[in-house]
């Protein structure tokens, strides 16, 4: 085993190395993007076992599921072998298990089920209205909004007020009136013995808090293994510095460079105070050497984040020879954008480049609105990531809350949306119904309820369901009597219940591999597949077809062949994310991951005009726009300077030097503020 670790370390570079190679004392490891942070990371963790430490002793957190088992996967390939590594997962997938773990002494039932996004609004809805704080005269927020607001209290670690006076300065009047749906929301949560994905992280850190409680959870551990830290919030960063106060056996790896998701109260804070975070500091470990695009297109992505105000100094580097300078590319409007996009698509295509290898990125996902249009005009097959989330689905929703019902009588939200599959059942008959349920779950308030007039029969067999379920359960028949009965009530609600099928079936293979109904429905709350079979995922039957991606989106990911849309001030940055120095620097780092998801070439594109439906004083509907602030005029020279105009054709593009200057701030102003 020795010979193989030892081949594998000699395939990486000098600072890969000593990051593999590093002791137990706390360790940082800044890899740029492109630069092998995967390989580093997986190597890392084979060189420990290789070395003796237990896996069952390791704790290896990620952002994804796939990513921890692409990780572990690595790790086998580097070994020629199987490696389990036990405590492996998200945070969320962690915290979860843990919480069942120590559940008798933190005073939570181990039998919890876990709400998702959708079903905790609902919940939230349910108790803004039994409140009443949405009757007065003036608008209340809504229950999303509610729920985000409360889920930024908790990941954000902060009072309502900072919350309100930080994301949601619109809602402040209504500070008093959320503190008391807040309480209520967590004692119809407790009532119902149900978690959120935010109780997740909360009770795990406040459970740390207690000194012998973290001890003996930080005991459990030799290593944690910490990817993408740049992510993590407030409760993440506690969890693991109670876990291991003196950082032994700690190593975070991330990019302050690519910290973009401050929306889901990530804090930059966490990766660049933490070698500080212990004495003596934790070891800095930078990766610089970048495998991914060519010099051109990094020398432009550094002068880029050269600028930022506060970030570890690193200047990305690469052995890619030749490349040509990203072009920095100018065009009248948004339709001359999508022209300029499509006509060098099918340009790079007629090179050999297939759709696949080429990407158009956006700050928000309207913005590709125009490009749409014009792919679809001229037969341009294209896959735009976002779209309905699998757990979104409404009979994804269904099916799920028969399971969550079985297993947790007490989840009102799972029985109402179960109840109301039933002919003649509406809200008011399954409230009262649910007010019903007792310590014999749903199964006993089923059998003692007369079924409604009409639907004897769907009730009967929903009675002779859940009663199966609740004789011994036995995993996975459980999903094949839901799906039974299941059948029939999708065919007669949803007209397409025949493509709906395939996701229920997908359910039903997933669901085979765990080994308990609480381990499925624990991890495909946390973990879902991306999209369902017949809402999202690819709209065409191509096997070619191009990328469409919001930044967010596209982060982790590469293309031979980039184009960023609307690369002007209101767009990036966002005329909603220039309010604080800490929006704009995050806005400045979502234009340097776009830009470093390229290989070989990259477009930045800046529109001189946007065309708005509400008419100006002056009558013109269009507002004019200047390029983006974070590409002055000091880094121009990194770029090729175009403009272009629909039916010049992408052969004659060529470099006209510095634009012409015009005055427009005034009016870009007067748009965006």
């Amino acid at each position: 085993m020795s010979r193989i670790i030892s081949a594998a370390l000699d395939d990486l570079n000098a600072e890969q190395r000593a990051a593999v190679e590093h002791g137990s004392e706390p360790l940082l490891v800044i890899a740029g993007a492109g630069s092998g942070k995967t390989k580093t990371l997986s190597c890392r963790v084979a060189h420990l076992v290789a070395n003796g430490a237990d896996p069952s002793r390791m704790l290896l957190l990620t952002f994804s599921r796939r990513a921890a088992s692409e990780m572990i996967a690595r790790v086998g390939k580097v070994m020629a072998g199987d490696v389990r590594i036990p405590w492996a997962g998200t945070f969320h997938a962690i915290g979860a298990r843990l919480l069942r773990e120590l559940a008798p002494v933190i005073g939570v039932d181990p039998e919890f089920t876990i709400h998702d996004r959708s079903d905790s609004a609902d919940l939230m809805g349910i108790v803004r209205t039994e409140l009443g704080v949405a009757t007065g005269a003036k608008r209340f927020p809504m229950k999303g909004t509610c729920l985000a607001i409360y889920s930024r209290v908790v990941n954000a670690d902060e009072t309502i007020s900072d919350a309100l006076a930080a994301a949601f300065p619109w809602c402040r009047e209504w500070e008093a009136e959320l503190k008391r749906l807040f309480a209520a929301y967590v004692e119809a949560k407790q009532k119902q013995n149900v978690l959120d994905y935010d109780d997740l992280l909360w009770l795990w850190a406040e459970a740390m808090n207690e000194p012998a409680l973290a001890a003996e959870v930080g005991a459990r551990f030799d290593h944690v293994l910490v990817d993408e830290y740049q992510d993590t919030n407030k409760l993440q960063a506690r969890i693991l510095m109670a876990m291991k106060p003196d950082g032994r056996g700690v190593t975070v790896v991330g990019d302050d460079a690519q910290s973009i998701y401050s929306f889901r109260a990530a804090d930059v804070r966490n990766i660049l105070d933490f070698p500080k975070a212990f004495t003596p500091e934790a070891r800095l470990v930078t990766l610089e050497q970048n495998y991914r695009s060519t010099a051109p297109i990094l020398a432009a992505s550094n002068a880029v984040i050269d600028l930022a105000q506060e970030r570890f100094t690193k200047n990305l580097r690469t052995s890619r020879s030749g490349g040509t300078a990203p072009k920095l590319v100018s065009v009248r409007d948004e339709a001359a954008q999508a022209s300029y996009v499509a006509e060098c698509v099918l340009e790079a295509r007629e090179r050999g480049v297939d759709l696949k290898s080429q990407a158009v990125l956006f700050r928000a996902a309207d913005f590709s609105a125009p490009v749409e249009l014009e792919l679809a005009k001229r037969d341009i097959p294209f896959v735009k990531f976002g779209g309905l989330k699998f757990l979104e689905a409404a009979h994804v929703k269904d099916f799920l809350a028969i399971l969550r019902w079985a297993q947790n009588g007490g989840d009102r939200i799972a029985g109402f949306r179960t109840l109301q599959m039933i002919p003649g059942v509406g809200p008011a008959r399954a409230s009262r119904i649910l007010d019903a349920v007792d310590e014999n779950g749903a199964y006993g308030v089923v059998r003692n309820t007369a079924p409604p007039a009409g639907a004897s029969e769907p009730w009967e067999a929903l009675k002779e369901m859940l009663g199966a379920m609740a004789k011994a359960p036995a995993w996975p028949s459980d999903l094949d009597l839901a799906a039974r009965w299941f059948g029939p009530v999708m065919n007669e609600r949803y007209e397409d219940a025949r493509v709906r099928l395939g996701d229920i079936e997908q359910l039903q293979r997933i669901g085979a591999t765990f080994g308990s109904r609480t381990s499925f429905l624990t991890e495909l709350t946390l973990d879902p597949p991306n999209s369902t079979s017949d809402e999202s995922g690819p709209s065409t039957k191509d096997d070619d077809y191009l990328i469409l991606s919001t930044i967010h989106s596209a982060k982790g990911q590469e293309w031979k062949n980039v184009f960023v849309l609307n690369v002007v001030d209101g767009c990036m940055p966002s005329d909603l994310g220039a309010g604080s120095t800490a929006e704009l620097e995050e806005e400045r780092r979502l234009l340097y991951v776009a830009m470093t998801r390229a290989k070989d070439e990259l477009h930045l594109i800046t529109p001189q005009r946007f065309y708005h439906t509400q008419q100006g004083k002056s009558g013109d509907k269009h507002v004019y726009a200047i390029r983006s602030r974070f590409v002055p005029t000091s880094v121009l020279g990194k770029f090729e300077q175009t403009s272009w105009a629909p039916g010049e054709g992408v052969g004659e593009l060529a470099a006209r030097g510095p634009l012409p200057k015009i005055d427009l701030a005034a009016k870009a102003r007067s748009r965006f503020s």
